[in-house]
């Protein structure tokens, strides 16, 4: 069969199967050239897509050492003469070195080729050309050569402008979005930028067709649109392409583009991964932006709530800078990162930290970025007007409590923000990680704000100490253990411990475990036995035995309100943990 200008060639340029850019010339476009007018293709039509990117002769037999991919081999055959048998394989060894075609002169060394070889080309797709006789390998090798040498200056020339006019852009105050439109506009698709957890920075196209790219994005391209690809760098398809967003080592996002006619091409990825290197520094110039203003504004949270910001009019008035509004009833939020991360199972990372700590160190850094991100996504959504920063070890917030009763307002939308944050928190973590919240009393103005911090601050801290990691208490619930956390030195609360509840201060014995919990139900129900009986499912008799032996134990506690005041807060002290 033969193949002619008149048939639809396929696009110029391709992408390879590593994802990389391939310049060069289609079998197809090859065919067209005015030197093969008469070049007939005799096998391999579904390869006519190959890309061609340099030429080879075959003029020794040994010839699969020289090949490369990509590579158009031309031949006379001489080589084969004396084995035509070896034809046979001929094809299989080429195609799997990646050659683009085959192109035979017969008539002088060989008369045809065999069936088997054109049989083997057409089921792999290996284009086999058949050269005419009048033609020179050197005239084959100047024009097709020439082509693709043009071709290349061409994407190269159109890339770089493509470059230029995106730098243009940010020299002039553009940002992510107006290179996203300059993007869209050249290829004529929809273009979008995605961070590392497939938030939208920008885009440029319908909405289905963002949310088409951010599926392509899904898991770092585990799943690349319509089936699995694993490919990590630039890469894609004809309906899309995939650019990571690099700068500084640092992994900032995709830059994906897409179109459902399936029009993309390999030099789109050139001015795509141009548009990636433009986006990389808009981002990076963002962050450092970002990180500046939100040290100042953390500075200044500090010096508010450390008292040395000024009078209520001046903080007042500079936080209004930020958008906060602190001109109306508060409360203080610390959010604290819970002790060391734990994989899936619930155990302990198994990875030891380098010896000079830097990888532990590297990993707490990143989680308590990722939850001040969290944090002030889910405070943001509840109140714009509040203040929140990260400080070295734990989030603060200041939210307005407003028209409502404090308890109310703590226990509805305080605990949305922490259900919320806890939720974007764990989103992508390769770790479990928990994090304790602490709330304060509702305070009326800034001047207020360093005693709500306090409080806020002893609330987390003593609410993990009762409830373990992940607990989330209010100041004014703390009631008596607010009064044991000012005890310094755990000792003594151990001391104090053992002192009044001798040997039920232990746990390895369940008898006096159960005894333990005997005394501190009666001393719940104000010692009514009745109603302690009815709780721990006892007899009346069996009660009162158990009381007889709690006495010989501790001394009358039945008579004695000071001893069961004693023995009330050893209890307590029992339920804090970490102490």
């Amino acid at each position: 069969m033969s193949y002619t200008t008149a048939d639809p060639g396929p696009p110029a340029l391709r992408l390879a199967s590593t994802g990389t850019l391939t310049y060069g010339l289609s079998v197809g476009e090859v065919l067209g050239v005015s030197t093969l007018n008469g070049a007939r293709l005799i096998a391999g039509r579904a390869g006519l897509e190959r890309v061609v990117q340099r030429l080879n002769v075959m003029e020794v037999p040994d010839i699969l050492s020289w090949v490369k991919p990509n590579e158009l081999l031309l031949t006379t055959g001489y080589p084969l003469r004396n084995t035509p048998q070896s034809l046979d394989n001929l094809v299989a060894d080429l195609d799997e070195r990646g050659l683009a075609a085959l192109a035979i002169k017969l008539g002088r060394y060989l008369d045809s080729l065999p069936a088997e070889m054109i049989a083997q080309a057409d089921r792999r797709g290996f284009p086999l050309i058949l050269l005419p006789n009048d033609v020179g390998f050197d005239d084959i090798l100047n024009q097709v050569l020439t082509d693709i040498l043009n071709r290349q200056a061409a994407v190269l020339a159109r890339t770089e402008e493509v470059h230029r006019a995106l730098v243009q852009i940010v020299l002039c105050g553009g940002g992510l979005q107006e290179v996203v439109d300059e993007v869209a506009t050249l290829l004529d698709v929809a273009v979008v930028v995605l961070d590392g957890e497939q938030r939208v920075l920008a885009g440029a196209g319908p909405d289905e067709h963002v949310q088409a790219m951010r599926a392509f994005d899904a898991g770092r391209h585990a799943a690349c649109g319509r089936g699995g690809c694993g490919v990590i760098g630039a890469h894609g398809t004809g309906d899309h392409l995939v650019v990571p967003v690099m700068a500084g080592g640092f992994d900032h996002g995709r830059i994906v583009a897409f179109t459902p006619a399936g029009t993309l091409r390999a030099t789109d990825l050139g001015i795509l991964e141009r548009a990636a290197t433009v986006a990389a520094l808009v981002v990076t110039k963002q962050q450092a932006v970002a990180a500046v203003e939100s040290k100042y504004r953390a500075d200044f949270l500090r010096d508010i709530l450390a008292g040395r910001a000024g009078d209520d009019d001046r903080v007042v008035a500079h936080c209004g800078g930020f958008g906060w509004d602190l001109d109306r009833p508060m409360m203080v939020l610390v959010a604290e990162l819970d002790g060391r991360p734990r994989d899936a199972d619930g155990k302990g990372r198994g990875k030891a930290p380098d010896p000079d700590g830097r990888s532990r160190g590297a990993e707490e850094r990143s989680a308590q970025e990722r939850l001040a991100a969290a944090w002030t996504t889910a405070v943001r959504r509840h109140d714009k007007g509040a203040a929140v920063a990260s400080f070295a070890h734990e989030v603060v917030a200041v939210v307005g409590a407003d028209g409502e009763d404090p308890a109310e307002w703590a226990a509805g939308p305080v605990q949305a923000m922490v259900k919320e944050a806890s939720s974007i928190f764990a989103e992508h973590l390769p770790v479990r990680r928990t994090f304790s919240t602490g709330i304060s009393r509702t305070v009326a103005s800034p001047a207020a704000l360093p005693e709500a911090y306090e409080q806020a601050v002893k609330a987390v801290r003593v609410g993990r100490q009762l409830n373990g990691a992940g607990a989330r208490a209010h100041f004014d619930q703390l009631g008596v253990y607010r009064l044991l956390s000012l005890v310094s030195d755990p000792g003594e609360l151990h001391a104090f411990v053992r002192e009044t509840l001798g040997d039920l201060a232990a746990d390895d014995e369940p008898e006096l475990v159960d005894l333990r919990r005997t005394l501190q139900v009666l001393l719940e129900t104000n010692l009514n036995v009745a109603e302690t009986a009815r709780r721990l499912h006892f007899h009346y008799n069996t009660l009162r035995y158990r009381i007889g032996k709690l006495e010989r134990m501790l001394g009358a506690f039945t008579e004695d309100a000071h001893l069961r005041l004693n023995l009330t807060l050893a209890l307590h002290v029992l339920r804090m943990r970490g102490i």
